[in-house]
């Protein structure tokens, strides 16, 4: 009589291969996804109430003279932006990536608040802005992560620093009322690793006032950055965790008067 093996034996196995297979994909989805934090949204700006979003385009004047005005912004916000102006408290630099992490989709976020910076205006004309980052000290919510951040792929201690220069003047006129977003077309340079390319994108303003009553303004963007383009290794790692050739380098710089 053939040997044949009891069904509760078989139905055991196939429980098990279920099991694995659950833990296999379900359990880094649960882990990424409920138990690892959930992803720092992207940077943003928020209209001052009452205000409205603008393009670069001048825009017509209201029946009143005014192109759209913010009660509650505060008259500091109002007056001339010309002079100089130098970045503080509330600026953020970091790079956001898409990646996949046992299998699952993430989003890689590190960032940083160590950040210096300086925005000339002249009239009307943005003549000369620049900022610069440390990049040790990057850093987001995974040691791991940030371990080869400062390694192999951005080499912190040979290249320490990164920094952005806007190469060509931005025309800011007309001016934005306060609490009103605008967006403008910046050419710059970027340096990564050592390696400086021109960039050209899209940010946004907003004229503000702050909690002391000083004028700011707040510059918000991403810029696109190809990792091959500035030697930058790809962050992918051992076949546990694979990116992207491409992330963005995206900020929020407060300016107050200098």
């Amino acid at each position: 009589m053939p040997f044949t093996r009891p069904r509760h034996v078989l139905r055991w196995l196939i429980g098990a291969i279920v099991v694995l297979v659950i833990l296999g994909v379900g359990g880094p989805f649960l882990y990424i996804h409920f138990f690892n934090g959930s992803t720092p949204a992207a940077l943003s700006l928020s209209p001052t109430s009452g205000a409205t979003s603008a393009s670069s385009a001048p825009s017509s004047p209201s029946a009143s003279g005014s192109t759209g005005t913010a009660g509650t912004a505060g008259t500091a916000a109002s007056g001339s932006v010309a002079g100089t102006w130098s970045a503080g408290t509330g600026s953020v630099v970091g790079y956001r990536v898409n990646e996949v992490l046992f299998g699952q989709n993430a989003t890689a976020v590190g960032r940083t608040t160590s950040v210096t910076g300086h925005l000339t205006v002249a009239g009307s004309t943005a003549t000369a802005a620049s900022f610069s980052v440390p990049m040790a000290t990057v850093h987001s919510d995974k040691s791991q992560r940030d371990g080869q951040f400062d390694g192999r792929i951005m080499d912190v201690s040979q290249y320490p620093t990164a920094t952005f220069a806007l190469t060509q003047p931005i025309d800011l006129a007309p001016l934005p009322a306060a609490g009103t977003i605008k967006s403008y077309t910046a050419h710059g340079k970027l340096t990564l690793h050592g390696t400086t390319r021109a960039v050209t994108f899209t940010l946004t303003a907003e004229r503000s006032t702050a909690s002391n009553g000083a004028a700011q303004v707040k510059v918000l963007g991403d810029i696109p950055v190809l990792f091959s383009d500035y030697n930058i290794a790809n962050p992918s790692f051992g076949g546990v965790v694979t990116t992207q050739d491409h992330g963005l380098m995206e900020f929020l710089l407060v300016f107050a008067k200098a």
